[in-house]
């Protein structure tokens, strides 16, 4: 049995890492929608808990085959990485051949002059009036990096969760309030579109780390009262 402490101190730390990934992920709203701004057509909080669900999905599916020891802990984390990974790539891949093929624009970021991995420049592909289109490769890679922090994260605390209660489905369904908590506060923090790791408004996470921390705290010492099996600890 692990001790109160720890499993308060994981579930913090899990939400705090569905925040910080947060904000790597190349996230467009509604003008990425339009092929008006780099990212992918959609909010924060979505493809936040798209990823982190999938990667919950994928921790589980591992857990059950593995158990919840602390020798399988790795393995729990790795497979929920590798879900939101895949969920979160081919969002973007599918993104990409929409914008290129069906919208007829080149994947260029309007906050870089050239893109900080393959070098290539950007500003001579951006249309005029738009902050950009598509997902370039540096935004790809924001964003993969993105979810692995956040299903690592989010099956830190569904692995905590599940040592509460023992019960998987209790476990999920507290780890999926966590995670749209942070995304939550992570999409007030970024306040609309955001392009990866690159981009300015990047440097505004230590602000949301400390929300997240706070948040976080508060949540966990909820949930391990109020998950059944909470209360025996």
């Amino acid at each position: 049995m692990i001790d109160p402490i720890t499993l308060i101190l994981g579930i913090t730390l899990g939400g705090v890492l569905v925040c910080f990934a947060v904000h790597f992920i190349p996230v467009g709203g509604a003008p990425a929608a339009m092929a008006q701004t780099t990212g992918i057509g959609t909010g924060t909080t979505m493809l936040a808990t798209g990823s982190g669900l999938t990667g919950l999905v994928s921790a589980g599916f591992m857990l059950n085959a593995v158990g919840a020891g602390v020798d399988q802990m790795a393995l729990v984390l790795a497979s929920g990485a590798v879900g939101a990974m895949l969920m979160l790539d081919f969002t973007m891949l599918i993104a990409n051949a929409i914008y290129v093929w069906g919208v007829g624009v080149v994947p260029a970021s309007a906050k870089v002059k050239y893109d900080p991995i393959t070098k290539d420049r950007q500003d001579l592909y951006v249309s005029q009036g738009t902050e950009g289109h598509g997902i370039p490769t540096v935004c790809f890679v924001s964003g993969t990096l993105g979810a692995l922090f956040g299903g690592v994260g989010g099956s830190l605390v569904y692995w905590m969760l599940y040592h509460v209660s023992a019960d998987p489905a209790m476990s999920g369904i507290f780890a999926i309030g966590i995670f749209l908590v942070n995304s939550v506060i992570a999409s007030y923090n970024i306040g609309g579109t955001i392009e990866g790791f690159h981009d300015p408004k990047f440097k505004r996470l230590p602000k949301a780390v400390v929300a997240s921390l706070v948040a976080t705290f508060l949540c966990a010492l909820i949930a391990i009262y109020v998950v059944p099996g909470g209360a025996v600890l």
